[in-house]
């Protein structure tokens, strides 16, 4: 349940993947904004086999490791909920539909949230520090890569195909009271590292 939590408040904090699945909405709708989408969720799931496979072998080897990166996931999701809660609201700018016609096109879409998942360092640093907690070394990778990965890839799929379905409406809400939803985001990861803490790997 703190994973499923954790997800969440990853997914709503807005980041570049949301902004471009909510631009991307607004240009060309929802029905080809959906290759947008699954183009970031490719790539987040990239990142989490590539943080899963490293961080669980360390975490096999060491107790201690365990220590380090519990304390580590902890520091930095504070970090990260300072950061957030300090951060200016979302600026998303509306872009009219007559944009470039090749732009359009599904794998071009797919391309683009591949990418920009891919290439966001805070990802793939929140994924290092956040998912040994909830690694078992002992039990099959692949599952666990189906239950944190999927987990994940769900949460975040359902959020971004509401921001490209609605984004004419959440774009102006966005700009409003966009400074608010970062401190309750940010608010929640503070929490969250406080309760990582008393994560044991027993």
């Amino acid at each position: 349940m703190l994973y499923a939590v954790a997800a969440i408040g990853l997914s709503l904090t807005p980041g570049p993947n949301g902004l471009l699945s909510l631009t991307h909405g607004m240009r060309f709708g929802l029905g080809r904004a959906v290759y947008t989408v699954l183009g970031g969720i490719s790539g987040f799931l990239l990142l989490i086999a590539v943080s899963m496979a490293g961080m669980g072998a360390l975490l096999a080897a060491s107790e201690q490791a365990f220590t380090v990166a519990k304390w580590l996931g902890a520091a930095y999701l504070v970090y990260l909920g300072i950061r957030t809660w300090r951060a200016p609201a979302p600026r998303v700018h509306l872009v009219g539909a007559g944009g470039h016609r090749a732009e359009t096109a599904g794998w071009r879409l797919y391309t683009q949230g591949l990418l920009v998942a891919t290439s966001n360092p805070k990802a793939l640093i929140f994924f290092a520090a956040f998912l040994p907690q909830f690694m078992d070394p002992a039990a099959p990778f692949l599952l666990q890569f189906v239950v944190l990965g999927g987990t994940f890839a769900l949460v975040e799929l359902i959020y971004e195909l509401i921001l490209a379905g609605t984004a004419q409406r959440i774009a102006p809400w966005l700009g409003a009271h966009g400074r608010w939803f970062n401190r309750a985001a940010g608010a929640t990861f503070v929490g969250i590292g406080g309760v990582l803490t008393t994560v044991s790997r027993s």
